[in-house]
């Protein structure tokens, strides 16, 4: 059977790895797909590709098409997030100036304390501090500007927050241009590599279960097609599978994913980044971070409508909607209905429910599931913080 070529757009991250691993490893072929990539030059320029039909999924930042939904994020298409391809994988990093400051004060740079790097930052900042993030409307912005707000400084009131395209954020260290950053690896790993900033905490310090991308589509496409979408679900969901099946499959993807189409890096930035072994500094301090990035184990690829709620909850908070308003219209892009159903024929074990407490899980916890055994990952909130969308149904 002749494979139906499907146009599938992703930025040079790592957190892309379940889009290529699918094509590279065969899962997509296994579905009688061939992918057919378009590397993006930013997140806007993807969004706009997958709008206008040039690309039919594309690897997207998970607030975008809650941003699309609330009118706010460019675009005239209700977009959909089919599913997640990927939990955290981002860091804080500062510039070496403002490392430099932190240490003079005292910051041991520990890599695991939220609350304690914090309020170095804001101790060691000027006012106000210039923030690099990928795009306004990301899960970088939301993480920044909930854990600061948390610790007492205002956002994004006393911020302020840059654009800059994640290849690119050495540079606008380098250039002065921004104080400290936000970005998805292994960009943030560059800017030590580049001798300019060094790292500051991993995002999951901030919030340990958060929904990093999203495999989005138009949701007019994703209705009206659905055998294809589902299809191209369960290529993903196999790939993440695959990834975090063992340390020697995230090294072989590190391998795929360094070619020059892909990512362009040497395999050994991509696969500290893959394995959570991450180099914070010039002279060559290394952190430890479990879970820095995952792509399926604790259900990390099911699109939680109360994940959507969150953000939605946090994008009203800062722009002026009604919250209530929000929050459903968030819970309605991440379509668990559509990601349930494609996964029906794979034994996959899956949550009973499709909302859910947030942060209220401080350790693993065995949950009720559709079929057999099924163990989340601890999701805490920094600050003990919990998000009770009660006004979502369960189910």
């Amino acid at each position: 059977m002749r494979a139906t070529t499907l146009p599938v757009g992703f930025l040079p991250l790592v957190d892309a790895a379940p889009l290529i691993v699918a094509d590279e490893m065969g899962f997509a072929a296994e579905e009688g797909l061939a992918l057919d990539f378009l590397r993006g030059t930013s997140w806007a320029s993807l969004r706009d590709a997958l709008v206008h039909g040039q690309i039919r999924a594309a690897h997207m930042l998970a607030p975008m098409p809650i941003a699309s939904a609330l009118g706010i994020g460019g675009g005239n298409a209700q977009l959909a997030a089919l599913s997640v391809l990927s939990v955290n994988g981002t860091v804080v990093g500062v510039s070496a100036d403002l490392a430099a400051r932190m240490r003079d004060q005292g910051h041991a740079f520990g890599f695991d304390d939220a609350t304690a790097a914090g309020r170095a930052l804001i101790e060691a900042a000027d006012t106000p501090l210039r923030i690099g993030v990928p795009f306004p409307f990301s899960m970088h912005a939301e993480l920044v500007y909930y854990w600061l707000s948390s610790l007492g400084l205002p956002s994004p009131q006393s911020l302020t927050v840059r654009t800059v395209p994640p290849p690119l954020m050495a540079e606008a260290i380098r250039a002065g241009e921004i104080d400290a950053f936000c970005v998805g690896e292994p960009w943030g790993t560059a800017t030590v590599e580049g001798g300019v900033g060094e790292l500051l905490l991993p995002g999951n310090a901030i919030w340990a279960f958060a929904p990093e991308k999203v495999l989005a589509a138009r949701a007019d496409w994703a209705d009206e097609a659905p055998g294809l979408s589902a299809r191209l679900v369960r290529s993903v969901w196999r790939a993440g599978r695959w990834l975090d099946a063992s340390p020697a499959n995230r090294s072989l993807a590190a391998d795929l994913m360094s070619r020059p189409h892909y990512l362009n890096l040497a395999p050994e930035l991509i696969e500290r980044s893959l394995s959570g072994r991450i180099v914070v500094s010039r002279r060559g301090e290394t952190r430890a971070t479990p879970r820095l990035v995952g792509f399926h184990e604790g259900a990390a690829a099911f699109p939680w409508r109360s994940q959507a709620a969150w953000i939605g909850a946090r994008i009203a908070a800062r722009t002026g909607l009604d919250p209530m308003q929000a929050m459903a219209a968030a819970a309605g892009t991440f379509r668990s209905d559509l990601f349930r159903s494609a996964l029906s024929t794979t034994g996959a074990v899956l949550p009973a429910a499709s909302a859910r407490i947030e942060g209220a899980m401080g350790t693993d916890r065995a949950v009720p599931a559709d079929s057999g055994a099924l163990t989340l990952c601890r999701d805490a909130f920094f600050d003990g913080a919990q998000f009770d969308p009660a006004f979502l149904d369960r189910t």
